[in-house]
This record gives structure tokens, sequence and C-alpha cells, in this order.
């Protein structure tokens, strides 16, 4: 394979948690998302697929996504997803109640530089 990119579909990295359950069995398999698009997801987690396995991956604030894993290396898979979904809906943050507003991120200030030094504080040398 050569360095240029020939995916034509835009996803990006990131780090959430999905329940992943293959198709004809009944246990259900936490994975980590490494990167979602609207298209399909790359997971890793010590779950035993194949190419070719039929999954459902239930992702937060979509639902149950059905899929087909396309390539597998070490424990990390490629599911392409049967039906496009609403990548950015997985992306938000959790609501802990109904006031649309609680989902607002705060930045945070805790781990900002502190101000530079007033010039007449520093000493040439």
């Amino acid at each position: 394979m050569t360095g240029v990119e020939t995916r034509s579909v835009a996803r990006d990295s990131l780090f959430l948690l999905a329940d992943i359950r293959i198709e004809q069995g009944a246990e259900v398999h936490r994975v980590r998302v490494r990167n979602l698009s609207d298209g399909g997801m790359m997971g890793e987690g010590p779950l035993r697929v194949q190419r070719g396995h039929r999954v459902a991956v239930e992702l937060r604030h979509i639902g149950s996504v059905g899929g087909t894993v396309a390539w597998v290396q070490d424990n990390r898979f490629g599911v392409a997803f049967d039906e496009e979904i609403d990548s950015q809906k997985a992306r938000r943050p959790l609501q802990t109640s109904d006031d649309p507003t609680s989902a607002l991120i705060v930045p945070s200030r805790a781990h900002r530089a502190p101000p530079p030094p007033h010039p007449s504080q520093l000493r040439k040398i």
C-alpha cells in the first residue's frame, strides 16, 4: 500500500465505548471505537471476529447499527455499516437532565499556562 490516502469518506479519531454483538451470538462485548464515520468504524478490543462476520453495534445517541466486519488486524477491526448514520450524534456529550443547556461544554481553565511575567520582573543576562 502506498502512503497516498485513498479513502474518500471523512472520519474522525476519537475514543468512545460501544457494545458489539456478533450475529447469531448472545454475548455482548464492550469495545473502544477509535475512528467513526457515517459509513463505518474502527473498533478495538478483545473480540474474536473475522472478516465477513455480521455484527450489531450499539452506539450512544444512535442505537443499534448493523454492519459487516471489513478487516481485522490484531485486536483492531473495521466495520462497514449497512446504512449510513449521523456520526456527529455519537460525539455529543451525555445529557444528565432534560435541560438542553446542561449539554453545553464549559472550557476548563485548569490547565492553562500562567501569564507571562511583567517586564519589570525580568533581568538581563
